[in-house]
């Protein structure tokens, strides 16, 4: 499937490739040794044969680095202990306590 990778807030082309799962918001995609968050999934539909099939997709990202304590949690990434009771459980944001962390020298780290 064709996939369009475009830069978040100008909607610039980055790059165009063929992927046969385009990954979800939330996960992060390296591309020729740069990585990316997605932040959007965009659809693009073709009419064939009487039916709309998807066509393309456009991955609206921003060029980000995959933090050190990102883990892969449930259905995405999680900055961070998912286990906390503070933890934001989003690929963008830690905690509403310690956002810069680390989770580990956190003094009001509780569990759930």
């Amino acid at each position: 499937m064709l996939v369009e990778l475009r830069q978040s807030g100008s909607d610039v082309l980055l790059d165009r490739l063929q992927l046969d799962v385009p990954p979800h918001p939330g996960r992060w995609v390296e591309l020729n040794g740069r990585s990316y968050l997605v932040m959007q999934r965009r659809h693009r539909y073709q009419l064939r044969n009487g039916r709309y099939e998807i066509g393309s997709v456009a991955l609206v990202v921003k060029p980000q680095s995959r933090p050190v304590d990102a883990k892969a949690w449930r259905h995405g990434w999680v900055i961070g202990d998912p286990d906390c009771r503070f933890n934001a459980h989003s690929p963008l944001l830690r905690c509403a306590v310690w956002p810069d962390g680390p989770c580990h020298e956190c003094q009001h780290r509780e569990s759930r």
